[in-house]
């Protein structure tokens, strides 16, 4: 379910998944599909994650991501979970044929 609210999307991004929902800025960025299928990946992977661990896991390592660039952009867009969704964004057919837990594939070597 898609909820539209400018204010629980954090300055800066213009979508955040929180499972079962999907948080956009604006009414008009639901027709944007990169960042819909953006939002999917991620709602793949905290189920597969049975959620609350997917959440853990991505704050622990935002917290290492920054400590290594020193650079709260730079820390956010190299997470595992965000680094899979940025590679894969615009492969509309990438959910269908994503096997569980691709994020591992991103841990090392895919800086963006």
């Amino acid at each position: 379910m898609i909820f539209i609210s400018k204010y629980l999307v954090p300055k800066g991004y213009t979508g955040m998944t929180i499972y079962p929902f999907v948080f956009l800025k604006s009414e008009a960025l639901k027709t944007n599909t990169v960042l819909i299928n953006h939002e999917k990946i991620h709602l793949k992977q905290q189920v597969e994650l049975l959620i609350l661990p997917f959440y853990v896991i991505y704050l622990a390592e935002f917290l290492i991501r920054l400590l290594q660039y020193r650079n709260w952009q730079k820390a956010y867009r190299n997470i595992s979970f965000e680094r899979e969704a940025y590679c894969n964004q615009t492969n509309l057919e990438y959910i269908n044929g994503r096997s569980i837990w691709s994020f591992l594939k991103y841990l090392r070597h895919h800086d963006i």
